[in-house]
């Protein structure tokens, strides 16, 4: 097509000039300093209008939010109709469009698109947008609706949500009004679905101990002020922590679930004591880990691999008392995916004792999502605590139609019908995660000690090395060995046989020239003596730049 059918595109982007820097389309989208992204978030906002056009006008999402980003980052990421992250194929237009350098080549890309994809440009087009507390929000909001608007969209703000929430509203607004409907699609909506479905299980329990919450300053504080406010505090005690979302410079700060799951200790300012249940949110309200202290006031850790195993176990107990089949009689799938950050001692937790199918993918929640669809119900959390759990049609018409011969048998269907409407399905969501962890232990009574003594975590150990080209490492095999360098896995193969119960993988970062390096060993002291030693046959051989790795400093094992 001509540019002048895109002369309106042609003369919004001269509003948002593109500066000289190479944009990536990562696992969470574009992400980086807020103030490069205004002619990004301009772009993505036609790339939304296309996307929404190649689904037949279908409502189309984008969240403007960088997470557990330092506050002066922000991202965004489009949001497929049924809440899902974009297909992939797209993510490679969104970078054409990001990085076009002129008006001839973004013209010129918009062609390519509506080429490939036999879009019609005279089909309507719907997106809805949200974003999370971040100064630079409102600015970046702009530049999207001047993108939408440059291709005759229609475009409907929904202001400060979490993640999870745009996602549901997303997949609301496409299926109202058919018998896939998923719910009201407003943030009410939201806390009304969430509400009901925890209110099923936890009428007539026994409440647990108030749940003290780190929101990380972020948008998780007033969503889970209103959720907490709409099940009533005679069924969910939490207490909000680093809830200051007006104070500039607090957000992730020194706390959030990266902060803790990083650091291996409370948020900064926490007074943790013996007794306590705790969980942090991030700042976007899509993780979630939880923590305590043990009676001498050590911090214990229960993060993603912890929950995901505490969720796969609680739910397989219920369709094995359910004896939920399908209609030929075929038992239910049910499968727990990782990625190669999960612990070691989790893996053979679920393998070995649950008796639950594991299965790993490269990083990255649109991998472990797509895996996840191939079990009736599927299990997915990363070790950060991003995750959730997918139950399939099937599986959901299983509960449905078993009838059930015993009260047992009858309770325990009626569990799984409530967790498939408490578990967001369409994402990872740190207000329904944390729900699910709550239900599960109102079900079984368990402290977090109780839930924590399943197995005992591997010290392991996160390091970045800088390097010249993150795109000379070619991981293969989820992201558990590299094709290339030639020779660097040989290597790293030759240090991990060294250590009990060793483990080490290397792997390029998406959005920078850093590799990242996991170890896992017996002891502390032997997973830093792995990490140290690999960072520095990277750092020495495999170009590494700036200053070489240094030798950790210990901590208590």
């Amino acid at each position: 097509m001509s540019a002048n059918t895109f002369a309106l595109v042609v003369e919004s982007s001269a509003k948002h000039p593109r500066p000289d820097q190479q944009f990536t389309y990562g696992t969470a989208g574009f992400r980086m300093k807020a103030d490069l992204l205004d002619s990004v978030i301009f772009r993505v906002g036609l790339l939304a209008v296309l996307r929404s056009k190649s689904h037949r006008g279908k409502t189309v999402g984008v969240m403007i939010t960088a997470s557990h980003n330092p506050e002066h980052d922000n991202g965004v990421k489009l949001v497929e109709p049924l809440g899902e992250m974009l297909a992939q194929a797209w993510e490679t237009y969104a970078m054409d469009l990001a990085n076009a350098a002129t008006p001839d080549a973004l013209v010129a890309a918009l062609n390519k698109i509506i080429a490939a994809e036999n879009i019609d440009l005279a089909q309507h087009a719907a997106v809805v947008v949200a974003r999370d507390t971040r100064p630079s929000g409102p600015a970046l909001v702009a530049s999207l609706v001047d993108g939408v608007k440059a291709l005759a969209g229609v475009i409907t703000d929904f202001g400060v949500m979490t993640t999870p929430q745009l996602h549901y509203v997303t997949r609301c607004i496409n299926t109202k009004g058919t018998p896939d409907a998923y719910g009201e699609p407003t943030a009410a909506g939201y806390y009304k679905k969430l509400a009901d479905a925890y209110l099923k299980i936890a009428k007539g329990r026994k409440p647990l101990s108030a749940l003290h919450v780190d929101a990380a300053n972020g948008v998780g504080a007033p969503a889970l002020r209103e959720l907490a406010a709409t099940i009533g505090d005679q069924h969910l005690g939490v207490v909000i922590a680093n809830d200051d979302i007006a104070t500039r410079g607090k957000l992730n700060h020194n706390c959030g679930a990266d902060f803790v799951k990083i650091s291996q200790k409370a948020p900064e300012g926490i007074d943790l004591k013996p007794g306590q249940r705790w969980c942090s949110l991030d700042g976007d309200a899509d993780r979630i880990v939880f923590y305590y202290a043990d009676a001498s006031g050590k911090f214990k850790l229960l993060d993603g691999d912890k929950i995901a195993t505490l969720a796969a176990g609680y739910i397989m107990s219920l369709i094995r008392e359910a004896k939920a089949t399908h209609a030929d009689g075929t038992p239910l799938k049910v499968g727990l995916v990782q990625t190669a950050y999960a612990n070691g001692s989790s893996t053979a937790y679920v393998r070995d004792t649950l008796k639950v199918p594991v299965v790993f993918t490269p990083t990255g929640v649109k991998h472990l999502h797509h895996e996840a669809e191939h079990f009736d119900v599927g299990v997915y959390f990363e070790a950060n605590g991003h995750g959730t759990v997918l139950f399939s049609k099937a599986a959901v018409k299983a509960f449905e139609a078993t009838a059930g011969k015993s009260e047992s048998e009858r309770a325990a269907l009626e569990a799984l019908r409530t967790l498939s409407d408490l578990i967001n399905q369409t994402v990872g969501d740190a207000l329904s995660d944390m729900l699910m962890v709550e239900v599960v232990l109102l079900g079984t009574q368990q402290t977090l000690e109780a839930w924590d003594a399943g197995y005992t975590d591997l010290p392991s150990r996160q390091e970045k090395v800088k390097v010249q080209n993150r795109a000379l490492f070619v991981p293969i095999k989820a992201d558990t060995e590299l094709a290339e360098p030639a020779g660097l896995q040989d290597k790293i193969n030759e240090q991990v046989a060294k250590f009990r119960k060793g483990r080490c993988f290397v792997r390029p970062s998406g959005t920078e020239d850093i590799v990242r390096v996991y170890a896992e060993a017996e002891t502390v002291q032997e997973t830093e003596d792995l990490a140290y030693t690999v960072c520095g046959i990277v750092f020495d051989g495999y170009g590494g730049v700036g200053e070489r790795p240094a030798k950790f400093k210990r901590v208590a094992a």
